[in-house]
């Protein structure tokens, strides 16, 4: 366990302090108690010498000390990773960054814990002591991680994790067989069911395995049965044990009570009549309860009872019974249909007693598959009956709906004995969830689409090319019946895609139409769709329809190189009082008036809008109405990204933005990126934090703007000189430097990123300017 030679020989302690640390070091299990005891100019040269698993139990005396370990483990980052995190200017804590990345590295085996003597200490277990400070892990490929981490051995690991983690992701996922998918099962059940894992996110799946992508949406949307696939290492899961427990005292201790009440009131013929169906509905209420702990974001009874798992109780006769509905044991009389929790504690009460009769685990693709088949007509139709809305059922015969026409979805159930979502039990769910670059089938989509219409928890959802077109509107189908539900929290949806299935705007209003209680909506493509309609069939009005009042704060578009009318915005913008920010993106304006049209509309209708973007949007020629919105006192953070702001202006236009924003004392951000600014009219814009401007601008933004070292360095000297007249007291406090030229004179950028950040916070990069040709060949 001693430190290596080498290591030594490297550290050459000369002083009795440093050899004296040193040995130390090497005695820590004996000495530790006392080491902790050690003021704080000694513990801050011995942190470095310590292993980590002394580092990371050294933490709380180093904190009551005043010493600071987050340099140690930024060098452990940089002497073991040996490479620089993305984002590493906004790491906050080194030593959560490390552990957690150096889980992921040993649990997929691209970390040999050998290769430094700081990870080689007889009393570390890399999985185990590390697992503490994971909230992001990544599993890929075959599901490796999964199957080493529901591990007999790992039983401690998984337990930490499962009060550690809260975000999962899986990344480049290939088919598995049977066995890693009971692995996957009993993991997602422990990290999500029983944990506090509260995203899943999805990537770059080119060709998914159907089976196992909606077997990880149903688990994550709460959804599963219990039975062997639950089951660790040959017994149940303890959990559900221990709460099925909890809920049969609570049944039992209610039915006495219930007993002893009806024994003091006597048997009225009244009472007689009505008790029998009274006390059937108070114990399926307990059976129906939530599966998770009530303070973890936990599904209450009314969302248990709600579709896609047992909405079929409360349909009519027209449609034959599925499997699901067979295992029931007591029918649904007619003329409880509304009762909706005594039918679903009905069903899940047949299922808890029939435990210990499950069908085969080898079932799972038939589970998987009914997903997509189930019904959501019945949810409708009690929301047709009991509220009085508009009538919309999933199964209905419109020519262009893409959860029609099929037949898996007409199909009631699967084959008997396979426990559909109506038979399945619901736990404990996610309330984020993102599909990056996986291609969505309309099976895919019809599934997605009905857990959604019940996942009350979720709230954003991301779908990210996956090749939606009209399957869009399938998957608002599900977010709309969502909608409707009490308890309904979604509140984020973004959506972008390769091709547009209908114009933007055209989206945008169907999307909050159906759903507005949204708080941000983004939308994105990168190109027309010509080869199909540009309307759905079964929205044929969605364009003409008026738009509810909604509760949208962020709406962002990105067009596909589509017009900007402003007649169609109007409507979004009207519905839209609570709109605070507003991102346009690769649009085109069709005529010279359209954005003094788009900047009138905006002061009328949007009285609360703080920002506003514009990227790749031609404004060469609005110099006007640019200067009208950097005066705008309402806004606070204005974008102009690749605009072409000073292709053909003069240098007037340069000086009339200066003064503008030196009057404009509400403007707190600019951000100027690739708008060629270059080194003069950097210079430049040092004036507007002059002796006699009350601008109160903290963030400028001149990234991709040609920017050379001698330029930079002449914009800080003459920062410099304006806040020494101002006495020191500027409210600049943020520049970002991204992707200029300044490798071109190493020194005297180090000189002027050295005195600048002495004045504000710098966020610049390494990046190659031999790249800025192709750049500026690519925007002639």
């Amino acid at each position: 366990r001693s430190v290596p030679e080498a290591a030594m020989a490297a550290e050459r302690p000369r002083s009795l302090f440093a050899l004296s640390a040193a040995a130390v070091s090497r005695s820590m299990a004996a000495l530790e108690r006392d080491v902790w005891a050690l003021p704080g100019h000694l513990l801050r040269g011995l942190l470095p010498l310590l292993t980590v698993f002394h580092l990371e139990r050294a933490e709380d005396a180093a904190r009551r000390a005043g010493v600071s370990t987050q340099p140690i483990w930024r060098k452990l980052w940089d002497d073991v990773m040996k490479t620089r995190p993305p984002n590493s200017e906004s790491v906050t804590c080194w030593r959560k960054k490390f552990l957690e990345t150096f889980f992921s590295n040993v649990l997929h085996g691209v970390l040999d814990v050998s290769s430094d003597w700081r990870l080689n200490d007889r009393h570390f277990s890399p999985l185990l002591h590390s697992s503490p400070h994971v909230s992001q892990l990544t599993l890929c490929n075959m599901l490796q991680g999964a199957v080493e981490l529901t591990a007999q051995h790992n039983h401690r690991v998984l337990e930490n994790l499962a009060g550690s983690l809260r975000i999962l992701k899986f990344q480049h996922l290939l088919s598995c067989d049977q066995s890693i998918r009971r692995s996957l099962v009993l993991l997602l059940h422990r990290l999500i069911h029983h944990g506090s894992v509260s995203q899943v996110s999805m990537c770059s799946w080119p060709v998914p395995d159907t089976v196992l992508l909606v077997l990880i949406l149903s688990m994550s949307a709460g959804f599963w049965r219990s039975g062997n696939a639950l089951a660790y290492h040959g017994s149940p899961c303890g959990l559900c044990r221990e709460e099925d427990k909890a809920q049969s005292r609570e049944s039992a201790q209610e039915g006495a009570e219930r007993s002893c009440n009806a024994e003091r009131e006597g048997s009225g013929g009244e009472n007689q009549k009505g008790s029998p169906e009274e006390a059937e509905a108070h114990g399926n209420c307990v059976l129906s309860g939530p599966r998770s702990p009530p303070l973890q974001n936990s599904v209450c009874e009314e969302t248990s009872s709600e579709v896609p798992c047992d909405h079929s109780s409360i349909q009519g006769g027209s449609s034959p019974r599925s499997s699901s509905e067979q295992l029931s044991c007591h029918p649904v009389p007619r003329k409880t249909r509304r009762r909706l929790k005594p039918a679903v504690g009905r069903k899940r009460r047949c299922l808890r007693r029939s435990r210990g009769h499950y069908p085969d685990p080898e079932d799972l693709y038939d589970f998987v598959f009914t997903v997509a088949r189930e019904d959501n007509s019945g949810f409708l139709n009690k929301t047709k009956n009991t509220e009085g809305e508009y009538t919309e059922n999933w199964t209905s015969s419109s020519s262009g709906s893409p959860c029609t026409g099929h037949a898996g979805c007409k199909k009631r159930g699967g084959p008997a004995g396979i426990f559909s979502l109506k038979a399945a039990h619901r736990f404990r769910s996610v309330s984020t969830l993102e599909l990056f670059s996986i291609p969505l089938t309309g099976e895919t989509c019809r599934a997605l689409s009905n857990l959604l219409s019940s996942w009350v928890s979720l709230e954003n959802l991301v779908l990210s090319y996956n090749g939606l077109h009209a399957n869009i509107s399938c998957i608002l189908s599900g977010l709309r019946a969502l909608s409707r539900h009490p308890e309904c929290r979604f509140r984020v949806l973004r959506v972008s895609d390769m091709f547009s299935h209908m114009p933007c705007m055209e989206l945008v209003r169907c999307v909050l139409s159906a759903l507005p209680q949204l708080h941000t909506l983004s939308v994105s493509f990168d190109l027309k769709n010509h080869l199909d309609g540009s309307r759905p069939e079964e929205n044929p009005g969605c364009s003409e329809a008026e738009i509810p009042e909604s509760c949208l704060e962020v709406l962002e578009i990105r067009f596909p190189r589509e017009p900007l009318h402003t007649a169609f915005l109007l409507p979004v913008l009207k519905a839209s009082k609570s709109l605070q920010q507003l991102s346009l993106d690769s649009a085109t304006l069709p005529c010279p008036q359209e954005l003094a049209l788009l900047l009138e509309v905006l002061r009328e209708c949007t009285p609360n809008l703080k920002k506003l973007s514009f990227h790749d949007v031609n404004l060469a020629e609005h110099q006007k109405e640019v200067l009208l919105l950097l005066q705008d006192p309402g806004l606070q953070e204005i974008t102009f990204s690749f605009c072409r702001l000073f292709e053909s202006s003069t240098a007037e236009f340069l000086s009339e933005i200066i003064n503008t924003v030196k009057r404009n004392s509400s403007l707190k951000s600019l951000k100027l990126p690739g708008n060629r600014l270059g080194n003069h009219r950097l210079v430049a814009l040092a004036d507007i934090f002059s002796e006699d401007s009350s601008s109160s601008l903290c963030q400028l933004d001149v990234s991709s703007n040609c920017i050379k070292p001698d330029g930079l360095l002449e914009f800080t000297k003459k920062l410099e000189g304006h806040i020494q007249q101002r006495g020191g007291q500027i409210p600049f406090t943020h520049l970002r430097l991204f992707q200029n030229w300044l490798d071109q004179d190493a020194e005297t950028a180090q000189e002027a990123l050295r005195r600048l950040k002495a004045l504000c916070s710098v966020v610049n990069d390494s990046w190659d300017s031999s790249q800025a040709f192709a750049d500026y060949i690519s925007v002639m």
